[in-house]
């Protein structure tokens, strides 16, 4: 210890001695009686010192996960407001003018990092203030922070004529101080543009390209996963949505440096990490005698990330309230700066609930995940359950808000066992690209957990029968809705071969017809360049023949049936 030195509550700055012994902000003073540092001490025991004769800051202790300067001065939820500061001089003035808690992170850079380790601790408050510095990087904070929370009760202390709350109290202006803070606003984004100037910025930007999907065709269709997009799979419970995800999540964390976050709500976080580990080591590790030791499965995690802090698994099991959810996906983004959210289930989320008030849930959910996605930019894969009629469970809005709908088809009973470990894809809505209709035929291997692709002329039309089992044309043919389901659409009748029919037929159907609202827009889309439309049971098509039924509905017009399929060439995909 310093013997030569003393550590004393000096007053500065207009700050009081009663002010500094609360916040044990401390002065270190030579046998000189000369001040020579001062040293903030955080809730973890550590410290950042500032040097008084060099006018720069060092640290002791683990600065980097101490968090927020005088968190553990005021209990969580002891007040409605909490104001968060940029500099520890900023926090202890401002508390001395206001009496309710201040805190302070360490910096303007480390703001993020500094509010996401205690963000429980803030969101016990009702209001966050946040009185950042009012030059650029002050400014850049309160933008990153205001992100961690819902924008409703973040409010800026915008400072005016100085530059940080000391700087008031310094000289003397403790009443304009409390004035200023009384009479803060409710933060709002800058989302309003109207200059060519501005306008010339967000056109010069690049195209996003995004990720690709492990899955040849629905990246094609698709042109990849996007930040700032919201993709919905959705299938019929047992169908291997979960597998689906999984296959989507390694391809993101092999193909990218991104962090991810992991929401499964039915899979146990040691289950998941096996998964991830199992596509890489192309082994069910999971299963009791694949005889795979756990250093071989952490080995393969490691590979696959590459750092520590990449892939962040959320470990709630089962549903919670929609806000609980809503603040660990905020978090996961602005804190963990995760630009990938993959979410299984949106229905298990919401459980417990029945009839109007889960409805009511779902869409509240719904919609704020969208908003947020929009946002904060991240890319939000998202699961839902569907019900016979092909429609999401409990609430339509699922699909509303979703600018990818991926749907997956599989006949779990079939007899014969490579069409029963069948998925279909089919792509039903598509904002970023119009182009809908069928994608990939996977079929899964057991013995591996991966998925091999198959993909011929044909099966556009085998898939194109199964996908049609979802839609109104399907219904309006009197098919039940156990005939609809799991791909076992049933044989009505027999139609003759259909051959290529001329752009000028109404009955013309193409091969990239799809369901929903893209339908019609997406239509030539789903075809290659100079490739015309065709139907099932021509020879040149299926070269099986297939037995079909004719189906309108309004303006579509299609084929059900349930096609022979061809024998194809399958390649592994992950």
């Amino acid at each position: 210890m310093d013997t030569d030195f003393t550590y004393e509550y000096i007053p500065l700055r207009g700050i009081s001695r009663e002010t500094l012994k609360f916040y044990d902000i401390k002065t270190k003073i030579n046998a000189e009686g000369k001040p020579i540092s001062q040293g903030y001490k955080y809730p973890n025991g550590s410290y950042k010192i500032r040097n008084l004769e060099q006018k720069d800051f060092y640290s002791q202790g683990d600065i980097a996960k101490a968090g927020l300067f005088g968190r553990d001065k005021f209990a969580a939820g002891s007040h409605k407001y909490v104001t968060i500061t940029e500099g520890e001089l900023d926090a202890a003035s401002l508390y001395q003018v206001l009496g309710s808690p201040v805190v302070s992170v360490q910096s303007s850079s480390s703001a993020v990092r500094d509010c996401g380790l205690d963000i429980a601790y803030l969101r016990s408050f009702e209001r966050v203030y946040l009185a950042m510095d009012s030059d650029g990087p002050g400014k850049e904070a309160t933008q990153g922070v205001a992100r961690l929370f819902d924008y409703d009760k973040v409010y800026v202390v915008k400072f005016s004529n100085r530059k940080d709350a000391n700087e008031y109290l310094a000289n003397g202006e403790s009443e304009e101080l409390r004035n200023i803070w009384w009479n803060s606003k409710k933060y709002l984004p800058e989302n309003i543009i109207s200059s060519f100037a501005e306008f010339n910025k967000i056109l010069q930007a690049k195209t996003k390209w995004g990720v690709a999907y492990p899955f040849p065709e629905l990246s094609k269709m698709t042109y990849g996963i996007r930040t700032g997009e919201t993709v919905l799979i959705t299938a019929q419970e047992g169908v291997g949505k979960t597998e689906l995800m999984h296959a989507i999540e390694y391809k993101i964390l092999k193909e990218t440096t991104a962090n991810l976050g992991a929401i499964f709500l039915e899979e146990p976080e040691r289950r998941h990490l096996q998964a991830i580990a199992g596509l890489e080591l192309k082994q069910p590790v999971h299963l009791p005698d694949s005889n795979v030791e756990p250093s071989k499965v952490i080995a393969a995690l490691k590979k696959i990330l590459g750092q520590d802090e990449r892939l962040h698994v959320y470990t709630q099991f089962g549903s919670d309230d929609p806000d609980t959810f809503l603040d660990a996906i905020r978090f996961l983004v602005s804190a963990r700066f995760c630009k990938y959210i993959l979410f299984d289930h949106i229905n298990m989320a919401i459980s417990g609930l029945y009839g109007e008030d889960e409805r009511r849930k779902l869409d509240y959910f719904a919609t704020k995940l969208e908003t947020m996605v929009k946002e904060l930019d991240f890319a939000l894969i998202l699961v839902s359950h569907v019900n016979d009629d092909g429609k999401t469970r409990s609430s339509r809005y699922i699909a509303k808000i979703a600018d990818i709908r991926i749907d997956a088809v599989r006949n779990i009973i079939a007899e014969d066992t490579t069409e029963r470990n069948t998925t279909y894809l089919t792509v039903s809505k598509n904002r970023y690209a119009g182009r809908t209709g069928p994608a990939d035929k996977l079929i899964f291997d057991p013995s591996t957990y991966t998925f091999m692709e198959e993909w011929d002329h044909g099966f556009a039309e085998a898939y194109q029968a199964q996908a049609i089992a979802t839609t109104e044309a399907s219904r309006n043919a009197g098919l039940s809705s156990d005939e609809q389901s799991m791909g076992t659409l049933a044989v009505l009748e027999t139609s003759p071969p259909l051959q290529r029919e001329g752009p000028g037929d109404e009955d013309q159907v193409s091969a990239g017809v799809g369901v929903g609202e893209n339908s019609h827009a997406g239509q030539e889309e789903g075809l290659a360049q100079g490739e015309k439309p065709w139907l099932p049971g021509t020879q040149e098509n299926l070269g099986t023949g297939s037995l079909t039924r004719r189906v309108t509905s309004g303006e579509l017009s299609t084929t059900v049936g349930m096609p022979i399929l061809p024998a194809v060439n399958s390649k592994s995909l992950v």
